[in-house]
Parts: structure tokens; sequence; C-alpha cells
């Protein structure tokens, strides 16, 4: 009898911490999942690094995630070693730098820019679209003119390296844009401020030698960028036809939003760009994309569609690039 009391008293025991263990631990994992990790930023490839570095001085003394993705792209849009991007860029066939950027707040207040020259910072004519206009998206002479009007500055964007590498690639007029190339085709900036609200900014010199009057995803809200503020945002990089074809940050935002995370988000959109080139007969290893994402967590994530895309995360434990995940 005596042995029967202590087993019925030593399983009791053991229920009720077992109990406790379950009590104690479930309500603290679930507590740390609710605080956000912020504030953040993230943004596609290794120039993100300069970049984020802009941005992490506005969004660490509690700027604006808005103010914070305008500041950061910037630093690139003015570095003519980046030839993906604003002054300095790659031109088209024609010899032509133009530029295609968009910019998105946590308000869903949106604008965009496309087939923009001779102005270095379309980020910034972007956001003038969104403040200052009925509209959201300007193109081409029109875009330049409102730029003009606003206090932006004429200037010639072709320098004389992407000039020389121009008249190169004259010789041949060879159009076989590489998966991955030393200076990337675009920079897309997400980041989460300190309010847990999220921005986002995408600026681009797109494809070099593409055809005049090209525009990829980029400029393109629910393309090359989106934001949702009760979810999160996403955007971009790589061959922007594919990301057009797909509403390629939209759809990753709306995985994040059936409760997938930033990294399967990501992932299940690069499946999906996979799943139309082999539609179409594409040779897989001749395309790079890649989308980078955020959510209100500050939970994130980047895949690519094969090795070679990295990107850029600035948080309270510093500012490191990481290599993305990828398919093939």
């Amino acid at each position: 009898m005596q042995s029967r009391r202590k087993f019925i008293k030593t399983a009791a025991i053991s229920s009720v911490a077992l109990s406790l263990e379950s009590f104690i631990g479930e309500p603290a994992k679930s507590y740390a999942k609710s605080i956000p990790n912020k504030p953040l930023v993230i943004s596609t490839w290794k120039n993100g690094i300069a970049a984020n570095d802009a941005a992490w001085k506005i969004l660490s003394s509690g700027g604006r995630a808005l103010d914070a993705v305008e500041s950061g792209v910037r630093i690139n849009e003015a570095n003519p070693e980046d030839q993906s991007v604003g002054y300095g860029g790659r031109p088209d066939r024609d010899g032509v730098v133009t530029l295609d950027a968009c910019i998105m707040d946590e308000n869903s207040n949106i604008g965009a820019v496309a087939f923009l020259e001779n102005i270095k910072h379309p980020i910034s004519v972007a956001r003038a679209v969104m403040e200052k206009t009925p509209h959201v998206i300007l193109v081409g002479k029109g875009a330049f003119d409102f730029a003009i009007e606003n206090g932006f500055e004429y200037q010639n964007l072709l320098t004389e390296k992407s000039k020389e590498q121009w008249y190169e690639w004259l010789k041949k007029s060879d159009y076989k844009p590489k998966a991955n190339i030393e200076n990337h085709d675009t920079i897309g900036m997400l980041a989460l401020d300190s309010s847990g609200n999220l921005s986002g900014a995408c600026t681009t010199s797109g494809l070099a030698y593409k055809m005049h009057g090209r525009v990829g995803d980029s400029p393109i809200i629910g393309a090359g960028l989106f934001v949702d503020n009760e979810i999160g945002a996403a955007s971009a990089t790589g061959h922007g036809e594919e990301v057009i074809r797909i509403a390629g940050s939209h759809t990753v935002v709306e995985l994040m939003r059936q409760g997938r995370s930033p990294l399967e988000s990501c992932e299940e959109a690069v499946k999906r760009i996979v799943k139309s080139l082999n539609k179409r007969g594409k040779n897989i290893a001749d395309y790079q994309v890649a989308f980078i994402a955020v959510n209100k967590n500050g939970e994130y994530g980047a895949f690519a569609i094969q090795k070679g895309f990295n990107y850029a995360i600035y948080s309270n434990h510093g500012n490191n690039l990481s290599d993305s995940k990828y398919l093939i």
C-alpha cells in the first residue's frame, strides 16, 4: 500500500512539474516572438553594406523607416563605382544611362519614376512624386521635367569608365546579361523602425545595354518592391522581366500573410519563377532572380535562383553580409 501511495505521489509531482515546465516554457517562447527585432534594415548585394550604414544612422536615433531607406540607397546612386545604380550606371545599347526607382511607406503611399535621364537621385524624385503629385509614377521626359521643376540638378550620368565599357560592348553587340556580375543591377532596401513601421526603396540603372526605353521591375510597386505594414515587406533583384511575370514582391508579402516565414516566402516566389522559365523552355542557368523579405517581428530571409546572391543586414548585432540560400 505504501509503495502504491508513493508511486501516486511521485507521479503527481512529476505531472505538476511537467505542467509547470510547459507553462513557464511556452509563454516565454511566445513572448519572445512577440517582441519585434527592431530597428532593422536589409538590402540587396554587398553594396548594401554602405547603404545600410547610412540608413542605420537614422534608424538608431529613432528615425522613420521611410527616411532611412531613401538616405540609404542614395549612397549607391551617388557612387560612380557602383555601375548598376545612378551616377556611373552602365548605359543602354544607345549609350544612354536611364534610371528607375520606387519608394513605399507604412501607409501605402507610393511614388516611382522610370526611364529617367540625367538626374543622379531617382529615389528622391520618386519620393517627390509620392508627396507632391496626385500620381504614383512619372516616366521619361515628364519625370525629368518634374525633377528639374522641383530643384533637382541636371547631370550627365555616363562616366568615362562606363563609356569605355559600352564602346567595348559595341564591337560585338552581344546581349546576354550575366546571371551574377561584379556590380549588380539593383539595390533594394527594406527597413523596420523603432515604431514598428516598415518602408522600402528600390533603385537601378537597369540591365546594361538593354534596349532604349526598357523598364524592368524596379520602379513597379508589387514587382520590385512591396510593403504591407500589417504583414511585412519584400524587394527583388535580378532579371526584372521574370519578377514582373509573377508580381514578385507582392507575391512574397502575400505568402507571409498566409503564415509563411520570410525565407519560405522568398523561396516559393523563386520556385514560381523557375516554373515559368521551364514552361517557356528557358535555360535556368542563364537567369538570376533573388528576393529579400522582412516581417513585422523583424524576422528576415532571402532566396535566389542560383548561387552568388548576397544581402546585407544591419540590426543591433551590427552590419553583416550574408550569402543567400538558393535553388540551383
